[in-house]
């Protein structure tokens, strides 16, 4: 049996995703007051995991994975909640990681890596704190609207880029893949190989949540 051992980010996600629980408690008994702060602190611990996991050199697949899924189960538990007002639509919002996920059952490609962009850490964010702001009442239902709207239409735009890069690269289509060398590519490829430093005299450095 394979065993996990938490870092020092991943025991600040498992402090959010307990918050988060704390969230769903509080909002199903209809303490929207309260569940407010909670969520917000939930939010702001965000900002926190991701910078202690390369602070102390512990990010991992597992740690980026966890940080995911406690974004996404707070944005369903706040999307469910808002949606009692505002409409079912607003599930959408929530629901969207999950749909993704059921989408890969059907077409294994999705579940391939995407390349990381900061911008969908920043939309996901945004959804958190809409959701947040709506929930706590003090938007006008208009306003409130607008930014829900705007909210799912980041969230659409994100994943649909995402879902096109994974469509377009996906196996089969021979999109993605550098063409083979010619001879005469092969020719000065070699030659460059027999000097194995880069043009200021130093060898090529490796690459290293």
């Amino acid at each position: 049996m394979t065993t996990v051992q938490l870092g020092p980010a991943d025991r600040v996600t498992l402090a959010r995703a307990m918050l988060v629980a704390v969230v769903a408690g509080l909002l199903a008994v209809g303490e929207a007051g309260a569940a407010v702060p909670v969520a917000a602190v939930a939010l702001v611990l965000d900002l926190v995991d991701g910078r202690v996991a390369r602070r102390t050199g512990t990010v991992s697949a597992f740690g980026a994975r966890f940080d995911m899924e406690t974004d996404a189960l707070l944005i369903l538990v706040l999307s469910v909640h808002v949606a009692a007002s505002y409409g079912a639509w607003v599930l959408l919002i929530g629901a969207a990681r999950y749909l993704l996920g059921a989408a890969e059952l059907v077409w294994p490609w999705l579940r391939r890596p995407v390349p990381p962009r900061y911008w969908r850490k920043v939309v996901a964010a945004v959804q958190g704190v809409v959701l947040t702001v709506v929930t706590a009442g003090v938007l006008p239902a208009s306003i409130a609207t607008v930014a829900l709207l705007a909210a799912l239409a980041l969230l659409a735009e994100s994943f649909g880029r995402d879902v096109v890069w994974l469509v377009r690269t996906r196996p089969g289509t021979g999109r993605g893949r550098r063409p083979s060398a010619t001879p005469a590519r092969r020719s000065r490829a070699a030659g460059r190989a027999a000097s194995p430093t880069t043009r200021s005299g130093r060898a090529p450095s490796g690459r290293g949540r």
